[in-house]
């Protein structure tokens, strides 16, 4: 396991490297097609599995059945959304058609595939339009980089030019962005039910409006048991749904009724989506549900991973709409846990937070 890291280089020359790295517009794919045999020192996380073990076997995320009856479907998502704040979520064929999001995958992955000078046309973090192409969101200021290569498109308050996403995938993200809406409305209507609120109480709250897409590309790695795909972080939104192909890598912290804590292996399963609760959620439902980390690490398959996340958010953005603990919720019973905030509030802290902090809930706190 490696003891040294990215940190420990010189700043100076680190961000010399930083810089190249970026400017190189290729991403770590880039890299990978360079013929790379070992993880460069800006990649290196000292290690990055050490701290939390393994689930033992045959634990695993909970199942949530679209096709079982509605009161008996929000009961089985509110107890995985209480006590994991993550599921599986299988026979949802109803609101998606068969290719996908199958289709979605394969087209992402064919343009992380492209050969790299027709990558690096689209090359840039500046959002303008609504999309992006680049290496980790944070590669400026995180410890160490991740291995991992991303398409950013913004559906929602205000959605994204079109024409900006990558034609090799536009279509199929666009298609998907649709069907992923239809899934995040029934999913939000069982959690509604399962807190005792109206079906449509956090569409009400504009929590279907604010729509942020991640089209992940986790290049083979040389050595897995160096860097991560992605660090352990919790989810700011309301909701996540995501698509993953069969190569796995996403694991989960699960603290059991005995307090003990472990990571879960949140592994592909065939016709099934991940849900996960957001901080948003966690402080709209009072701590009802809750929102937990989780991470990707990298593995020895001779395979990149693709998934595509979707993540749902309030979508009214004004200086006099609030947010907080939803008021049927907060009672002299159970008093508000959480202040009320505006998004942008909310949205600034999360910007000025480092992707592993833990401090955006503890922000909010009473």
């Amino acid at each position: 396991m490696a003891s040294s890291s990215a940190a420990a280089a010189p700043e100076s020359g680190r961000a010399a490297l930083l810089k190249a790295f970026d400017d190189s517009r290729t991403g770590v794919r880039g890299l990978v097609e360079s013929g790379v045999s070992t993880v460069p020192d800006l990649f290196v996380h000292p290690d990055p599995y050490a701290s939390v073990p393994l689930a033992p076997p045959g634990v695993s995320i909970p199942v949530v059945d679209l096709s079982l009856p509605a009161p008996l479907a929000a009961a089985v998502a509110a107890e995985a959304a209480r006590d994991w704040g993550f599921f599986y979520l299988v026979n949802y064929e109803a609101l998606v058609p068969s290719h996908y999001p199958g289709k979605a995958l394969a087209a992402v992955r064919a343009f992380h595939e492209l050969p790299a000078p027709d990558r690096a046309t689209h090359y840039g973090r500046a959002i303008g339009g609504g999309v992006t192409y680049s290496s980790n969101v944070d590669l400026y200021s995180s410890p160490a980089a991740s291995w991992r290569d991303t398409i950013q498109v913004m559906f929602g308050p205000t959605r994204c030019e079109a024409e900006r996403i990558p034609q090799v995938c536009r279509s199929e993200i666009v298609e998907w962005e649709a069907h992923a809406a239809a899934v995040a409305r029934a999913v939000m209507a069982l959690l509604c039910e399962g807190l005792g609120l109206r079906e449509a109480a956090l569409e009400e709250a504009s929590c279907l409006e604010g729509k942020l897409m991640v089209c992940h590309y986790y290049p083979v790695c040389p050595e897995p048991d160096r860097t991560m795909g992605l660090v352990p972080h919790t989810d700011p939104g309301v909701l996540t749904v995501l698509a993953q192909d069969g190569v796995g890598g996403l694991q989960v912290k699960h603290t059991n009724q005995d307090g003990e804590s472990y990571w879960v292996d949140a592994k592909p399963v065939p016709g099934a989506l991940v849900i996960n609760v957001g901080d948003l959620l966690q402080i709209m439902s009072n701590d009802k549900y809750k929102s937990v980390e989780h991470r990707v690490v990298m593995n020895s398959c001779e395979e990149a991973r693709v998934s595509v996340g979707i993540f749902f958010n309030p979508g009214k953005r004004g200086e006099s709409v609030f947010y907080g603990p939803l008021p049927e919720l907060a009672t002299s019973e159970n008093p508000p846990k959480y202040r009320s905030f505006t998004m942008s509030e909310f949205l600034g802290a999360f910007f000025k937070r480092d992707l592993a902090s833990k401090a955006l809930i503890e922000h909010f706190k009473l």
